[in-house]
């Protein structure tokens, strides 16, 4: 029989559209080479346009989910996107700390078009419970704003909010400086070594979903045992070719194309 691939969990909600969440981590790590798995935490409602409605799961739900997969099959890393409650978030806090793998953390809090999709009484849940599991977490500057009060308008702007997020305790912060003028510039860092990871910005406005396909990207890369420098780098990569590939969908803002290298 061949070897098994490299197995990444992700612990996140679904969006009905396809382009985000679940949908968009399940299609990257398969695009990636390995075996993605998944653990719901909520439900959407959600096109091209924006999200019309939203559902957690109950915390039990998620619990028996994940261990009924790490219990059997095991998993190289995990990745986690929208958690939407304090419950939630402490609750998976809880469940990686059990875990030994490393663990990719988007503390996702706004969708794409605007919606919130964590609540305000969950942030402080982030901060103590979630990020402290984090080997790496990927907040855009929105995220960045919710979880620090940092407003970053250029690239020492993203030192600073690199600097406030690591001191939430991820060993890593990878801040993502896609809302930012010019080139499409990140910042990954671990308080003493700084890696700046810049593309061409591409004119293409269908960029739903690259913060869950960054973020599953980096998981896939750590699960195939790559340093985290080396897993952002070839997330990065990916994600780039992903957005320039990004096609229509419905009358709003398309999904990038996750599938871009095999076509």
């Amino acid at each position: 029989m061949p070897p098994s691939p490299p197995l990444v969990l992700t612990v996140a909600g679904s969006d009905s559209g396809g382009g985000a969440g679940i949908q968009a981590d399940l299609k990257t790590m398969l695009a990636l080479g390995v075996h993605g798995m998944s653990v719901l935490t909520a439900v959407t409602a959600q096109n091209s346009t924006g999200v019309q409605g939203a559902w957690e799961l109950p915390v039990e739900a998620v619990r028996a989910q994940y261990h009924s997969v790490v219990d059997d099959i095991g998993v190289h890393a995990v990745k986690t996107g929208m958690l939407a409650s304090a419950e939630l978030v402490e609750t998976v806090a809880e469940l990686l700390a059990a875990t030994d793998a490393p663990v990719v953390v988007d503390p996702v809090g706004i969708s794409k078009h605007g919606d919130s999709l964590l609540a305000a009484s969950a942030l402080d849940s982030v901060r103590t419970k979630l990020l402290p599991r984090a080997t790496v977490a990927t907040p855009n500057l929105d995220e960045v704003a919710q979880l620090t009060g940092i407003e970053v308008h250029d690239e020492p702007g993203m030192r600073r909010a690199a600097g406030a997020v690591l001191g939430f305790g991820p060993r890593w912060a990878l801040i993502k400086g896609g809302h930012l003028s010019g080139d499409a510039v990140d910042l990954l860092t671990d308080g003493s070594e700084e890696h700046w990871l810049r593309a061409t910005r591409h004119d293409n406005r269908h960029t739903h979903g690259t913060g869950c396909t960054l973020a599953s990207a980096v998981a896939a890369g750590l699960a195939m045992g790559m340093a985290v420098p080396e897993a952002v780098r070839e997330a990065k990569e990916y994600v780039t070719g992903a957005i320039a590939a990004g096609f229509a969908l419905g009358a709003g803002i398309g999904p990038v194309d996750h599938g871009w290298r095999l076509r």
